[in-house]
């Protein structure tokens, strides 16, 4: 079955669907696989449960409602594409970067839904599956689509970019993630500036912090720029810092709900967006006032007299140095509760004995969890190492915490989150 062919089949269809636990009636289904699953053994009771058709790639089974292709994954990347070029009237704006993807993204909508119809990336579903599930959700009535781009690895981003044919595109920063993947920071840079690269061929316009040494560099006569650089298109000021950001856009001042510095070019880069877009400043002001963050990212939560940023969704080495940069110019009293950073490979020693070296010299409280924290251990005065969650829950029963402002952090797998049910 040829592409257009099966966007024919989509069209007959309400949607798309992967997984029989959460389809609608009348879902197209795709039979995707997985390390441990076949989807194509789950064929007939997305049927049964409702579906029209499913996509399928075993030959050996057989139902008037299967669609046999030769690979369900790639099928359902190419019907993606193809949908997306029917949508002629939608500017698709990308985004991508090491830290603040998510963040970012659901504050240009904010700012984008105060004057247009407007559809993003769901959650964080911005790989080589997420992507093409958010593309066949978009119709025809929506004016911008937010398209998130995560990679752990070269070429990712230039797939998912041509996948996803944007109008314009955005890199939120170059930092130390996924550095098992990449291979080291060069290798991040080169991964996600395919992006760039794409955006630049095809002659579209790209946002640009200038105020970043690496995003700088990147600047043509199609870029769209930011900054507190008097050299941008779009130039804004800070606030003195309180305990959430507050910047001035020409003379209107902007009081958010989302802490950390490193949240600060995310900001500006929503009301940048906007502004280009042709958004009164004072619907921008009134979206990105109102915004606040969620899914325990930077979320802020008053729990027994205690103020708690949870910033526990993901971490690596860049946005735990900015979280800990951030949170040391807190003037009480406060404590740390670090876990691990996940995907560092050979880089998971030194990245994490440099986190412990800063604090080590901050003459803060911290508690660090984990493998890879504990077995750098040492003995300090305001410095102790958990192996497990467990652990940590013991002493935290033991000594209850008496630091009025706590900082949780950690990599998704770690779960960090679940402390909070402890303090």
């Amino acid at each position: 079955m040829t592409t257009s062919q099966l966007y024919d089949v989509f069209l007959k269809c309400n949607g798309v669907s992967t997984d029989t636990r959460s389809l609608s009636e009348g879902n197209l289904f795709f039979s995707l696989k997985g390390d441990n699953f076949d989807g194509n053994q789950y064929a007939l009771k997305a049927i049964e449960k409702g579906a029209r058709y499913a996509v399928i790639d075993d030959e050996r089974i057989n139902n008037p409602n299967f669609i046999k292709v030769k690979n369900v994954l790639s099928s359902l990347q190419e019907l993606a594409k193809y949908h997306r070029l029917q949508l002629k009237n939608t500017k698709f704006i990308a985004i991508t970067g090491s830290n603040g993807k998510t963040t970012t993204k659901e504050l240009i909508k904010a700012v984008l839904v105060k004057k247009y119809k407007t559809t993003s990336t769901k959650g964080n579903l911005n790989n080589h599956i997420g992507v093409p599930l958010t593309l066949l959700e978009i119709k025809e009535n929506s004016k911008f689509a937010i398209i998130e781009m995560g990679a752990n690895h070269i070429g990712e981003i230039n797939f998912l970019t041509n996948l996803i044919n944007p109008d314009l595109g955005y890199i939120t920063n170059f930092g130390k993630a996924h550095l098992e993947g990449f291979g080291g920071i060069e290798g991040v840079i080169n991964g996600k500036s395919e992006l760039y690269s794409w955006l630049f061929k095809n002659n579209k316009p790209i946002l640009i912090n200038v105020d970043d040494e690496i995003q700088k560099k990147y600047i043509d006569s199609n870029s769209i720029t930011f900054g507190l650089n008097n050299n941008a298109q779009f130039i804004f000021s800070k606030e003195i810092p309180k305990s959430f950001i507050s910047l001035n856009y020409k003379s209107t001042l902007i009081n958010t709900r989302l802490v950390g510095s490193y949240n600060f070019s995310n900001i500006q880069a929503a009301i940048s967006i906007g502004l280009y877009f042709k958004i009164d400043i004072k619907l921008i002001k009134d979206a990105i006032e109102n915004y606040i963050p969620k899914n325990n990212r930077s979320e802020i939560i008053e729990i027994n007299n205690k103020k708690i940023i949870l910033d526990a969704y993901n971490a690596n080495p860049s946005s735990m140095e900015l979280a800990i940069d951030s949170f040391l110019k807190y003037s009480e009293s406060k404590i740390f509760i670090l876990g691990d950073m996940f995907e560092l490979g050979k880089f998971s020693k030194t990245e994490h004995q440099m986190v412990i070296d800063k604090l080590d010299k901050a003459q803060s409280k911290v508690y660090f969890v984990g493998d890879e924290f504990y077995k750098l251990k040492k003995e300090h005065n305001d410095l102790f190492f958990f192996k497990t969650k467990k652990e940590l829950y013991y002493e935290m029963k033991k000594n209850k915490i008496k630091e009025k402002n706590i900082l949780i952090k950690g990599s998704r797998g770690m779960k960090m989150e679940e402390i909070l049910e402890k303090i």
